[in-house]
């Protein structure tokens, strides 16, 4: 493969791409190198990057997360290390020891998942180890930044010095204090702090009873600070103590330097390491956010882009909420070039612009966002012809350009080269321009290039149907709305619905009429049966989309149903065989039951063993042998059909109950008759008919011929009312 030229990249807004890969890197360093990622030339290096932006994407959503690659640029100490007899400053070693820990945190991440990020594991097994870096520095420096004691023994006696005299300092301080004081000397303050020294805070006007060296006055001028005479040699041995401590400590950092000097080609390695780790998660988390993935690479020349989204629209659309339409566009050895037609606003261009940056994209080690049966293949050159290119400092016109473009078209365009034109042989008269396209594209299929062009032109659309290996296509329109559908059709080329989206934009349609009649007839006829085929097109596709809805929808019912079928026929050969068992059961306790009874009746123990044994011998040749395992697994299986069962019984006496319930309650809730002397009535739980004899408060007599009973009238339902 071979670069890809700047050009290309500006017309297809790799750039903007980039940006967006750099906002979503940790470190600066990292940013700066995603700005500048170009499309590889070594094919082998391009699907290792890929992979392992693809093993990066995949750790967000299993356990085994990358851990966290942060760090900050070591870039200033390197290049001190190459400079003898240079000292890195402490933070600069704090930084190296950092770099060091990371990669040797991820050699050894790596190493332990190797299975789940092959390549990453191989990229971190370049590195060669390095513990002694980190040894060192952590040996001299603590995690607060602080040179150790045991940085050297010089250093811990010089310290244990300072901690003495610090000490003898503080009880001279601190005996002259309470003199001082106790004379009535000193201001209410006592003392204070001056150029990091404890001195008295004396009065003024006994500035010269107190021996010692005077540090300064305040701003009145009432207090005077002197540093006691006892102190003072202590404070001039401690000084010199602390210049032969910072002595120790340059010349440790000198000698720390010397000893990480020989390793400076090793930081590199590493530092280099971990940007191109926080590149790939910044790619990673790019393709996260634009569902992108790795589609299959072939060597077939065929380039498949199933259900796919130009990047930057999909992340702008989906920011907004709205929805992005996805293209599906093939490029093959006997279909090489699509011609692309239909009107204004319909999405060509884009459509042009997705294939093209997704090409670019992934031949840069980006992930694209597509289906995952997308397939495509690696070409040596991009060239693309998009937008208007006026050049006023070179007194270029869009004409001008485009043929200067075209001719460096001809000088590179090989059966390795993909084309992306939009507007083909605009920018001249129509009948000629479309005369010298027609010529170009023909030395481009001639030279077996592959290739996507949007035109108007009539011609060419002509010319894609008479080339065995071009297609047309056309973006779909709402012939009645007049609004785009952007959804790419192969196998027919579009109208361009100029007078149909003239009128609908308030052009008198005597005026489009004129207009008809300057042109060929031909021409109209030609352009309306496009149209109409876009319509039957645009009907067929939503009948289509109809009925695949519907065949989905029942194919979905059969599955549910016959999955339920399943169910129910494994619960009643469950339940058959719980009966099957009970049934048994029961049959055997009868004939337990009747050798009882013969016991009871002759109390002969010899019998009632024999016919006991003998019931359990046929019980037993009935029996299958089987293991304690497969026995325990069959008793669980039938404890749990039972409770099953059981469950299903007291689910059912249950909506009984509730059934019962509400039967009681509507009983109660009907409205109660008006009883009255004479009429035919009987009880609610019973048959017989009787006539009401006498009504007193709640009570009445009911007769029944042969004798009479006294009851509650709510007990009693009505019959038919008597006739008066």
């Amino acid at each position: 493969m071979q670069n890809i030229h700047p050009k290309t990249l500006q017309d297809l807004e790799f750039p903007t791409v980039l940006e967006q890969v750099a906002a979503r890197c940790n470190t600066e360093l990292g940013k700066e190198q995603a700005l500048k990622i170009q499309p590889f030339a070594d094919k082998g290096l391009l699907k290792d990057v890929l992979g392992q932006t693809s093993e990066y994407l995949a750790s967000f959503s299993n356990d085994n997360r990358i851990p966290n690659h942060g760090f900050d640029s070591v870039n200033t100490e390197l290049k001190l290390l190459k400079i003898e007899n240079t000292t890195l400053e402490i933070s600069g070693f704090r930084r190296i020891g950092n770099i060091c820990k990371t990669v040797a945190l991820h050699q050894k991440f790596f190493k332990k998942f190797k299975e789940y990020y092959p390549l990453l594991f191989v990229q971190a097994q370049k590195l060669e180890a390095n513990i002694e870096i980190p040894t060192s520095i952590d040996h001299v420096i603590d995690k607060f930044g602080e040179i150790r004691d045991a940085a050297s023994e010089e250093l811990r006696s010089i310290r244990m010095q300072i901690n003495e005299v610090r000490s003898k300092i503080n009880q001279s301080f601190a005996a002259a204090l309470t003199r001082y004081h106790s004379s009535e000397l000193l201001d209410e303050i006592k003392e204070s702090v001056m150029e990091n020294r404890r001195v008295l805070a004396v009065k003024a006007m006994h500035r010269k009873k107190v021996k010692g060296t005077v540090m300064g006055s305040s701003k009145t001028g009432s207090i005077v600070y002197i540093i006691p005479e006892a102190t003072l040699s202590y404070t001039r041995e401690l000084s010199n103590l602390e210049f032969e401590e910072k002595e120790e400590i340059q010349r440790i950092l000198n000698q720390l330097t010397d000893d990480i000097r020989p390793f400076d080609y090793l930081l590199a390695d590493y530092q280099d390491f971990l940007t191109h780790i926080d590149i790939t998660a910044g790619k990673a988390k790019y393709a996260l956010d634009m569902n992108a993935l790795l589609p299959k690479i072939n060597d077939e020349k065929e380039l498949f882009l199933r259900d796919a989204y130009h990047p930057l629209l999909y992340l702008t659309n989906k920011l907004k909420r709205e929805k992005t339409w996805p293209q599906t566009i093939q490029l093959h050895t006997e279909n090489r070039i699509i011609v692309i037609s239909g009107p204004n606003a319909g999405g060509k261009s884009i459509t042009l612009k997705t294939i093209g940056i997704l090409q670019v994209m992934l031949q840069s080690g980006l992930l694209i966002p597509v289906h995952e049966r997308s397939s495509v293949c690696l070409f040596d050159k991009i060239l693309t012809d998009i937008g208007d290119n006026q050049s006023i400092e070179n007194h270029l016109s869009t004409y001008s350009y485009r043929l200067k473009n075209m001719n460096q078209f001809l000088k590179k365009c090989n059966n390795k080269t993909l084309f992306l034109i939009d507007e083909f042989g605009t920018g001249s008269d129509p009948e000629l321009g479309g005369a010298l396209a027609e010529a170009f594209l023909e030395v481009f299929y001639e030279r077996e290039a592959y290739g996507v062009i949007t035109t108007h032109y009539a011609n060419l659309k002509a010319l894609a149907d008479e080339l065995p290996h071009a297609t047309n296509a056309n973006m779909l329109f709402n012939s009645k709305t007049l609004e785009p559908t952007f959804q790419l059709i192969l196998g027919e080329a579009g109208s361009s619905f100029t007078f149909e989206v003239a009128l609908k934009n308030g052009i008198p349609y005597s005026l489009i009429n004129k207009a008809k009649k300057k042109i060929e007839r031909g021409k109209v006829r030609f352009d309306a049966t496009i149209a109409k085929l876009q319509k039957e097109r645009s009907k067929m596709v939503q009948t289509g989309s109809r009925l695949q809805d519907e065949e989905s929808k029942v194919r979905e019912e059969a599955e549910r149903l016959e999955k339920l079928n399943t169910k129910i026929k494994s619960k009643l050969e469950n339940y058959q065989e719980l009966y099957d068992h009970n049934q048994r059961m029961i049959q055997l306790g009868d004939k337990v039951n009747t050798a009882a009874e013969r016991y009871f009746v002759d109390n002969k123990k010899r019998p009632l063993i024999s016919e006991l044994l003998r019931i359990v011998e046929t019980e037993n040749s009935k029996r299958k042998k089987t293991t304690a395992k497969q026995s325990k697994a069959k008793q669980a299986q039938k404890k749990q059909v039972a409770q099953e069962l059981e469950k299903k019984i007291v689910k059912v006496r249950h909506e009984k109950k509730i059934e019962k319930k509400k039967a009681i309650q509507k009983e109660k809730n009907k409205p109660r008759p008006v009883f009255k002397i004479g009429d035919r009535v009987r009880l609610q739980d019973g048959k017989a008919v009787g006539s009401i004899d006498t009504l007193e408060k709640n009570k009445a007599v009911v007769n029944y011929g042969m004798f009479t009973t006294n009851v509650s009238v709510d007990q009693l339902e009505l019959v038919e009312a008597s006739k008066n």
